[in-house]
């Protein structure tokens, strides 16, 4: 049986220049037998973490690697003449191969940037060790210079490289028709394999997976290129041998040069990759006086404690140890500090923040300043924040008056230094609708076939095409009736969900102890901002899995309104106070809510919400945030029965009597997963770690983990005296909110 190993693919993040979605590629590989598959993508490795993974997963070895841009001179010359950079294959041959990629295309991104991210020989030489180098397609360097007849810049190539690479450099063999001067371009290949003894070996520049899918490659080029299919002088592949083909396919086509196919089983076996994965590289915090992270984190806590509260109760004690003794075990200590670092510059510069999310419910993080809220106070539960059971990094998501944001971005970096601190990617896709006219000019019809299917798609999130086919009969009829736009829809939904750009996360930012290169690699922002920090190749799910330090960072209009309106009343009125000032029982304020006069009011400005919170007519800032949480699908139908047993118009009913003391505070209704958790903790013998795992399994609905949970959570209930019958109705109670309930400390 013949053996082969791709070595040239590019897949969708080579941005509308590869139709190949990485999951797709390692199953075609794994299907064909072959025991490896390389991604070289050009010049990035956005999708190395997917790919590493989803090849791995299916017992196909992954290449790490990347289609790089050489520059024909100095990395920093900006001239006419650099801007058809010279393309060249590296492939990561072990952990060294892979770090010095990841800073080769950071340095060529944040360096060599002219209209590609490009690197030069100096970079090539500093970044050499486990770096398999192939000389490239018809676009690379030794490739022109065989086209343009340089005889002696040939030689030089091929010594300049061969020295720097050793047994690394390999000549690349490709073919495909249409491609000027390919013949040509090999033939003189397996000559200089010859006279330099240099190995050759053959790829095949994959764009796509299947040999069909070549249309859909040639669309997404049409519209990159703002070009249409019936246009000859288009940017286009020639043939459709751009796909990953088999191992006899590729024997056959080099049968005559046998040695191009076992070299890239060689290349293949020497490639030795091994990524780890659920690691937490937070930042060692320097402390005064060579104290350990535990001990200063305690001593800020206590600190914090006696200014928040003049005389601690032992109940605020007892739980402030509590969560300390989480922290320590669960060794996150550093990020508290770190935390704690951001907000004390934060607080001292007088930069309206905020937090988001289950960290309200630290009292860790209220006694160190960073949240508003009284954990205790408000009966927030830590365990949905950080629990020993569930042993993840915690996540703090942070709120910055929008005009300061960048402030705290850049204390960040002067403290952390500039190779620790970045911004992270995000990539843009391509919708239902925007697939929709995009392919309708492609294919070069009316745009008004475009924008009348496209209206018929529903607006809502993460709707696609066949959502809406199957929504909507207008849109099937006119599918049936139609041929244009038939054909429009069939095209849309062969490219729908590529990745079409990449930009700057609008919260994202990484931090880390180690420079971030010998993690990820690197650009430069997409704000234009020039002395912005540069934005990771990875996006958060990928930069999370490698253990880096992620935080949410987000800037936020509201926080900048509140602000202004705080300076505005000290300046017009000489009243000096804080948005945190503002009493939480002012009858005024609750008529105002309660009349809809919302306007410009975070979360309640909306004419659906404002019809409810008219009829709610609130009185406390928990009837406000249950209202936020029920807001939303499925909690949704709830919010009549909230309102009725709140105004007395329904009897309040509980699952159970034992529950009234859960329930009480929302009239019954279950809206919060901190109450999916206490009901697992009194009704079902949980700890509250182990509820706050019963509620995320509860939220992703895995069959075979809810049938365990059921079990337990049974046994549970019986060993508290409590019926089978009961425990049965309430945990199918609990079922559905665990999915759609909200956090309450978000709320």
């Amino acid at each position: 049986m013949t053996e082969f190993v791709h070595l040239h693919n590019h897949s969708e993040y080579s941005l509308l220049d590869g139709h190949s979605r990485l999951p797709e590629m390692a199953k075609r590989a794994a299907a064909l037998g072959q025991p490896a598959i390389a991604l070289t993508d050009h010049g990035n490795v956005h999708g190395a973490i997917e790919f590493y993974q989803a090849a791995k997963k299916l017992g196909v070895k992954p290449i790490i690697g990347v289609e790089g841009y050489v520059a024909p001179g100095p990395r920093t010359e900006r001239n006419s003449q650099e801007r058809f950079p010279y393309h060249l294959t590296l492939l990561a041959q072990n952990h060294t191969g892979y770090q010095n990629i990841l800073r080769l295309v950071t340095r060529g991104h944040l360096e060599g940037f002219y209209y590609r991210p490009r690197f030069d020989r100096e970079l090539l030489e500093e970044y050499s060790e486990g770096v398999i180098v192939l000389s490239g397609c018809p676009s690379g360097e030794l490739s022109r210079n065989i086209k343009n007849g340089a005889d002696s810049l040939i030689d030089e190539t091929i010594g300049w490289y061969h020295e720097v690479f050793k047994d690394r450099y390999y000549l690349e063999l490709m073919m495909h028709e249409g491609v000027p001067g390919q013949v040509e371009i090999n033939k003189a290949l397996v000559e200089l394999s010859q006279q330099h003894g240099v190995p050759l070996v053959a790829t095949n520049d994959s764009h796509y997976v299947h040999q069909e899918d070549g249309p859909k490659q040639d669309v997404l080029t049409c519209i990159v290129t703002n070009s249409q299919i019936n246009d000859p002088n288009r940017l286009h592949m020639e043939d459709d041998t751009y796909f990953i083909r088999s191992s006899e396919e590729m024997a056959a086509q080099w049968a005559e040069i046998p040695e191009a196919i076992t070299n890239t089983l060689a290349i293949a076996e020497s490639c030795e990759l091994e990524l780890e994965f659920g690691k937490t590289l937070v930042p060692k915090f320097t402390t005064p006086k060579n104290e350990t992270s535990m001990d200063y984190l305690r001593k800020l806590c206590f600190e914090g404690m006696s200014k928040r509260f003049e005389t601690p109760s032992a109940e605020v004690i007892a739980r402030l140890e509590y969560e300390l003794d989480v922290v320590e075990k669960t060794q996150f200590p550093d990020y508290f500090l770190v935390c704690w670092d951001i907000f004390n510059f934060v607080n001292r510069r007088g930069i309206l923040s905020a937090v988001r999310g289950s960290a309200a419910a630290s009292m860790v993080l209220y006694c160190l300043e960073i949240t508003q809220v009284d954990p205790l106070q408000n009966g927030l539960i830590f365990e949905r924040f950080l629990n020993v059971e569930r042993r993840e990094m915690p996540d703090i998501d942070m709120d910055f008056a929008d005009d300061r944001r960048e402030e705290v971005i850049r204390y960040c970096v002067d403290r952390y230094g500039r190779d620790h601190v970045a911004q992270i990617i995000t990539f843009g896709t391509l919708g239902a609708k925007a697939a929709i006219r995009d392919c309708a000019r492609a294919l070069g019809m009316d745009i008004s076939v475009g924008d009348r299917l496209a209206r018929l798609i529903p607006t809502r999130l993460n709707v696609n095409i066949q959502d809406a086919i199957d929504e909507t009969p207008e849109l099937r009829s006119l599918i049936r009736s139609d041929a244009n736009s038939r054909k429009v829809i069939e095209t849309a939904q062969g490219v729908e969900g590529a990745v079409r750009h990449a930009s700057t996360h609008a919260a994202g930012v990484v931090i880390s102890q180690e420079p971030l290169t010998d993690y990820v690699a690197l650009q430069r922002s997409t704000s234009g901002d020039d002395d912005a920090p540069p934005t990771t190749q990875f996006a958060m799910k990928p930069v999370a899995e490698v253990g880096l330090l992620k935080m949410d960072f987000l800037g936020l209009t509201n926080l900048t309104i509140l602000d202004r309106t705080v300076h505005l009343i000290e300046e017009h009125r000489g009243e000096k106070m804080g948005v945190y000032d503002v009493p939480l029982d002012d009858a005024a304020a609750y008529k105002l809510l309660g009349e809809a006069d919302t306007f410009g009011v975070f979360q309640l400005e909306g004419s659906g919400m404002r019809r409810h919170i008219k009829d709610l007519k609130p009185t406390s800032i928990g009837d406000v945030a249950a209202m936020i949480a029920l807001y939303r699908p499925g909690p949704m139908e709830e919010i009549g029965t909230f309102i009725a047993a709140k105004h007395g118009r329904a009897e309040i009913a509980y699952p159970h009597d034992d529950l009234k003391g859960i329930l009480e505070e929302s009239y019954g209704v279950i809206v919060y997963q901190d109450q999916v958790m206490l009901i697992a903790q009194h009704f079902g013998g949980y700890t509250l770690g182990e509820a706050d795992i019963l509620r995320k399994a509860m939220g992703k609905k895995i069959a075979s983990v809810m049938k365990a949970e059921e079990e337990k959570f049974t046994k549970g209930a019986l060993a508290k005296g409590y019926t089978k019958e009961a425990a049965d109705k309430v945990f199918r109670l609990m079922e559905p909110f665990a999915g759609y309930g909200f956090n309450k400390s978000h709320a």
